[in-house]
């Protein structure tokens, strides 16, 4: 080999190395970004109304994507003037979430409302075994023979004045008794009720999200109805606006929306 062949090589191969740096740098510049909760799930809740030039494949191919980076999206059919579709998507990453919810308001489902928060483990339910915890923070959507379907936000009581109800200045032994006694009631809908409570202090308006899925629709309001009963729930508990429909697949959704 020459002289002049080897110098030759040698800065084709420094080129070829600057290239690749040069993509790599590149390529990094334009990774999307992620944020991810330490522990749980994203979770957010659109409730959407179909606007004009509806693209029902391309809301499809969105929910392909989510799936495709390990999350979730749960359609419902909603009842009544407040939505058409109700989308509840789960998912690692709040980027991905956001992605979802862009890719649908293009596609032609405008967002009325929405929720935002993430699983948790209540403090409340330390005892509980580890295979359960893990199912409230990991749940996997929607439960089997369940359709009925219920979303509302709530929020314990801050009240200021001297005879009214503060669910935060009541020491942790109390506050954790009337959550047993809540939990207890709530237990009586097992096999008929799944409730998913998921967290958004700091996050939204309220302080948590409940999502309810049921038997029948009936089933939605003895729960609600016996949950109020409670002291739990009847001296302390604020709710927001309930949003019910029936959980159906994707396509069957949208194509009950776009009539």
């Amino acid at each position: 080999m020459t002289e002049a062949t080897e110098i030759t090589e040698t800065a084709e191969a420094t080129e070829m190395t600057e290239a690749a740096e040069t993509a790599e740098t590149a390529e990094a510049a334009e990774a999307e970004p992620t944020l991810t909760p330490t522990v749980g799930l994203g979770v957010l809740h659109l409730f959407c109304r179909v606007s004009g030039g509806f693209d029902a494949p391309a809301v499809l191919e969105a929910e392909t994507a989510v799936r495709k980076a390990g999350g979730q999206v749960i359609a419902a059919s909603i009842l009544g003037h407040k939505a058409d579709v109700a989308l509840m998507v789960l998912g690692p990453d709040l980027w991905q979430l956001r992605r979802f919810q862009s890719a649908v308001a293009a596609a032609g489902l405008e967002p009325v409302s929405s929720y935002v928060s993430l699983t948790e483990v209540s403090e409340y339910a330390a005892g509980l075994p580890e295979e359960l915890k893990q199912s409230r923070l990991y749940p996997q959507l929607p439960p089997e023979g369940k359709p009925a379907f219920c979303f509302y936000p709530m929020s314990k009581r801050r009240g200021s004045a001297p005879d009214a109800h503060n669910w935060y200045v009541l020491d942790y032994e109390d506050r954790l008794e009337l959550m047993v006694g809540h939990g207890r009631i709530g237990r009586q809908f097992h096999g008929r009720v799944l409730q998913l409570v998921t967290g958004s202090v700091g996050l939204d308006d309220f302080e948590w999200g409940v999502t309810l899925f049921a038997v029948h629709p009936d089933d939605l309001k003895e729960c609600v109805y016996q949950m109020r009963f409670d002291r739990a729930s009847a001296l302390y508990a604020e709710f927001g606006p309930f949003y019910t429909g029936m959980v159906a697949g994707l396509e069957t959704v949208l194509a009950a929306a776009a009539r």
